[in-house]
């Protein structure tokens, strides 16, 4: 995911999990050169700490222990300036060396409050190991033994750092960015619910560009391209084309489109596996899915629409029944299911589509005006 929604702040990727594993091993390099002799207790500072002490710990060869310590000064996305103890230490530290896990160190008052905490233990030695540094705000003279990755004053979330409680959980880093104003919609439906009606109606309305994959097929297979060949071969049938062949096809058109546009995907992704490519695709491009909208309409109409609409239209696949029957199958057994994929990132819309064409478009419009 490029840009991610948490409470009402949008965030972008910004590091990636590999660096922040390879910043990780970096520094259990350098604690482990200094204190592989001896036993150091390691002190996470929860609860931004709580995924970068059990990599350190997980990767630190050598004797040690590990604890914890619960301080805070964030509410929302800045610091308050005021630290409390939540959570103390029961160990006897006396003659131990001490190294503070820390997630971020940023204007240093929690690294003062750890200083203090520390003062009075009898420590052997006191280190510092933050795995996130920034150099711009930080206004104490205090020591720190081990930066990871130096960042500038941005507000991030990801592995262990949250906003108001949420984003802990995130592989990656994210920071935080303004609201997205390109939007990227999937709309979705089995045969035969009007999603290209629909979309013609919507993209003028919202600066969108509509891409269909259906008239991408019927453009390479009119031209007789590589591409349409193999898929008018599986379109015949009324089988899916292929996850290669149809991402290869939209990413070419996509392309294309300006950056001030967004986009209505008009059947596509058709898969897990093509969603799971055009989000990296978006990523890429700074950008991300808005929302996947599903027209929802019986299927006794809309077989009856189909077989209506062949009559005319010169499509083989909607003059036959039990292909138009073989389509709902291929529908609801492998593009249905992105409906998971899509609730699991609260971006899942279903809409009633039945009913006038005017009446479909007000109900798709504020689904849009929400996103």
């Amino acid at each position: 995911m490029g840009i991610i929604k948490l409470h009402d702040k949008h965030f972008k990727k910004y590091i990636h999990k590999d660096k922040i594993a390879e910043a990780v091993t970096k520094l259990v390099k350098q604690v482990a050169k200094d204190c592989k002799k001896e036993t150091p207790i390691f002190i996470g500072i929860l609860n931004g700490s709580f995924m970068f002490v059990a990599d350190f710990v997980r990767k630190y060869k050598f004797n040690c222990e590990v604890s914890f310590v619960k301080l805070a000064s964030y509410e929302g996305t800045s610091s308050t300036g005021k630290i409390k103890q939540l959570v103390g230490l029961n160990e006897d530290l006396e003659g131990r060396t001490v190294v503070i896990l820390e997630d971020i160190i940023d204007t240093g008052n929690t690294l003062q409050e750890i200083y203090d905490i520390f003062r009075d233990k009898k420590l052997k030695q006191l280190k510092i190991a933050t795995l996130f540094f920034k150099p711009d705000v930080f206004k104490k003279e205090l020591p720190i033994d081990y930066i990871g990755i130096p960042i500038p004053d941005e507000f991030i979330v990801g592995y262990g750092l949250d906003y108001d409680g949420l984003g802990r959980n995130l592989a990656n880093i994210y920071q935080l960015t303004a609201k997205p104003t390109v939007k990227n919609i999937l709309l979705f439906g089995p045969p035969g619910v009007g999603k290209g009606t629909q979309a013609d109606l919507l993209k003028e309305s919202y600066n969108l560009v509509h891409i269909s994959t259906g008239d991408v097929f019927r453009s390479h297979i009119k031209r007789g391209t590589k591409l349409g060949i193999l898929a008018k071969s599986f379109i015949d049938k009324g089988s899916l084309v292929p996850d290669n062949v149809t991402i290869k096809m939209l990413k070419s058109v996509v392309k294309k489109v300006p950056n001030d546009k967004g986009i209505i995907f008009d059947g596509f992704p058709r898969t897990k596996a093509q969603a799971v490519a055009l989000d990296e695709f978006l990523d890429a491009k700074g950008e991300t899915i808005g929302g996947m909208i599903t027209i929802e309409v019986p299927t006794s109409i809309l077989i009856a629409r189909l077989l209506e609409r062949g009559k005319t239209s010169g499509r083989s696949d909607d003059q036959d029944e039990n292909k138009i029957l073989n389509r709902f199958n291929e529908y609801y057994t492998k593009t249905a299911i992105l409906k998971d994929y899509y609730q699991a990132q609260n971006k899942y819309f279903g809409v009633n589509g039945v009913g006038d064409i005017s009446d479909i478009t007000k109900r798709l419009s504020d689904v849009f005006e929400k996103l």
